[in-house]
């Protein structure tokens, strides 16, 4: 085992030890139980960090967990591009959320075990990025569900973050029934479930799924549905806001929602092109309605979950359109300026005594220089402005839907498009509404910068959220995938020019609705029925609710009818009428009364020599 697998190693069980020793040691010493978990993830970006600038080590370390004839189940670490990128994202953004939440959690009573928590959760989502195997991912895969829960629902005495935690829970469970069952399926066709193994199987017989092969991508697909919120299993993701707002930032930024793009891209070489195909649409669809929805929400943080479930939207279409790396290259810039939005969105929270309304702020330009400029660095890149990450990132994305000439889709396009332009005019809405204007409440006309301990991560992040995009992250992904074809904004004009559009027009219409100081949104205000049906997230809680009604009451009277009717009647109580028939013929012998018993004798006695006499004569 080289230095690199060595490294990989201490880097996965850093943050496990962290959550064990908090756990079990030191729940009761709050600052020792952060610096334990911050030290972890910390000492796991430097050791990340050394393991990315080796650059040469590509490969995986194995060591066997169950043998059992000739199945063989393993645990182990792969190194390759997608895992190192992925492994400085995961630890270095999650270290930043790690210190930020000393400030937001503190005085909490349960402050340690917040910190046993993000430990265990950061454990899980490395040990999906390092994974060697199907079933080593899905195992981790299960314990970012468990993690997510115990975030999400951490304020659990509070019912809505209990539904929360349990809605994303379930919504999860639906997807992984189908990854399993995916990975069941490539398990049977292929007879392993190594993704070295994997690869070079299909890269010699790409028919190894023969007919299945749409069907088993889809099925591992739904995994990434769940845990990267993709429609319609997108409902859990907005719940998720209950929770503290630095996991809203760990979960929406570098890890549960990045899970499901990662995971695409590392068995991008087994996803046919039919399963491509609904991949791609399904991320479409994903990106437009969520950035329709984000247009009346309200809440600070639901507009950022919103936005993140446009953007993965994006990722997703990305990898469906045969450019994993432009999609990779979007997951790395957003999850920088994505978690310096969540964070900026904490610090306002914080200020404003833990107010989410945007149209109970306004006027935190001047109260909260720090966090404004770095609120508003954010937004730019989210929406794409030059030259800051997120102008280069999606228009890869966009470039890849431009490119008709391999997979390109006009329509995925004018979906991206128009998607771009909801996002610049809902984060625009967002900044002007909250930050610019006069104050609209008493918590506004208080509020004062949040301490440094919160402010500092958000001026560390601002640096990759500026140069990211400059780095040659879509074609070093690409490389390590062995992805030939990459598209790029430089090789789609195209792709640039309706972006700039996009961004224009997106801009201009924010800025007549939201420029002057307002009381109230001009959308609702005007549009009602459209407003109300977007406050009300296009009713889909609804939806499935009256769905699970109609399912859960049909199953639930089908139940009691085989359980009255079958069960009850035919099973338990025919039994319970032949025992009582036969008990009650047999009582007629058993009366007690010694004359009966002596004439039954008799009778008998009578019959015998009938028959023995009957037989000699």
């Amino acid at each position: 085992m080289t230095g690199a697998f060595s490294l990989a190693w201490i880097v996965l069980l850093l943050p496990l030890v962290s959550a064990a020793l908090i756990t079990l040691f030191t729940l009761k010493n709050d600052k020792l139980s952060a610096k334990i978990s911050i030290g972890a993830v910390i000492g796991g970006f430097v050791l990340s960090l050394l393991i990315f600038l080796t650059g040469g080590t590509s490969g995986e370390h194995n060591i066997t967990w169950i043998s059992i004839g000739d199945f063989q189940a393993t645990l182990g670490v792969r190194i390759d591009a997608l895992s190192s990128l992925m492994l400085l994202v995961v630890t270095g953004v999650g270290s930043l959320i790690h210190w930020y939440s000393q400030g937001y959690m503190k005085g909490d009573r349960s402050y340690s075990r917040y910190f046993a928590c993000l430990s265990m959760f950061t454990f899980s989502m490395l040990g999906i990025v390092l994974a060697s195997n199907f079933m080593q991912m899905f195992i981790f895969w299960e314990l970012v569900g468990v993690s997510s829960y115990l975030l999400i629902g951490f304020w659990y005495e509070r019912p809505a973050a209990a539904d929360a935690s349990k809605k994303a829970f379930l919504t999860n469970r639906i997807g992984d029934f189908g990854f399993i069952l995916g990975i069941i399926m490539v398990w049977a066709a292929a007879g392993s479930l190594n993704f070295t193994e994997l690869q070079g199987i299909f890269g010699a017989n790409p028919e190894v799924l023969g007919a299945t092969a749409g069907l088993a991508g889809v099925l591992l697909f739904c995994g990434a549905m769940g845990k990267s919120a993709q429609f319609p299993l997108h409902v859990w993701l907005p719940d998720a806001m209950e929770g503290p707002t630095p996991v809203s930032a760990l979960i929406h930024a570098a890890t549960m929602v990045a899970a499901g793009v990662f995971m695409l891209c590392r068995i991008f070489f087994l996803l046919s092109p039919d399963a491509l195909m609904v991949i791609a649409w399904i991320g479409g669809i994903t990106a437009l309605m969520a950035a329709v929805i984000a247009l009346q929400q309200n809440d600070i943080k639901r507009i950022l979950a919103y936005s993140t479930l446009s953007q993965l939207g994006y990722m997703v279409m990305a990898v469906g359109l045969h450019a994993p790396g432009a999609a990779m290259f979007h997951l790395t810039t957003h999850a920088f300026f994505k978690a310096m939005l969540f964070l900026g969105a904490g610090s306002v929270i914080h200020a404003l005594h833990h107010e989410q309304d945007i149209w109970k702020m306004g006027g935190l330009k001047e109260k909260m220089p720090a966090t404004y400029k770095t609120f508003l660095i954010g937004t730019l890149a989210l929406c794409g402005v030059f030259p800051l990450s997120g102008f280069f990132s999606k228009d890869g994305i966009l470039a890849a839907a431009a490119d008709f000439r391999h997979h390109g889709n006009m329509v995925l396009f004018a979906f991206g498009v128009l998607a771009a332009v909801l996002t610049t005019l809902y984060m625009a809405r967002l900044v002007l509404v909250a930050f610019h204007g006069s104050n609209r409440s008493d918590s506004a006309s208080h509020a004062h910068e949040s301490p440094s301990v919160m402010t500092g991560p958000l001026w560390i992040l601002l640096i990759p959220s500026i140069i990211s995009g400059w780095l040659p992250i879509e074609s070093f992904v690409n490389s390590g995938i062995g992805i030939e074809h990459a598209g790029g904004h430089t090789e789609a004009p195209l792709a640039m020019a309706f972006s700039t559009l996009a961004l224009l027009i997106g801009g201009s219409v924010a800025w007549a609705l939201y420029g002057k100081q307002r009381e109230t949104d001009p959308i609702a205000d005007n549009l009602h029925g459209l407003s109300t049906a977007l406050k009300n997230r296009l009713y889909f809680d609804e939806i499935f609710s009256g769905l699970i009604f109609i399912t859960h009451e049909a199953i639930s009277k089908l139940a009691g009818w085989l359980d009255r009717a079958v069960l009850g009647g035919f099973v338990v109580k025919g039994l319970y009428n032949v025992v009582d028939v036969l008990g009650r013929g047999i009582r007629l012998f058993q009366t007690g009364s010694i004359q009966t018993y002596a004439f039954l004798f008799v009778l008998g006695v009578a019959f015998v020599l009938y028959f023995v006499i009957g037989g000699i004569l």
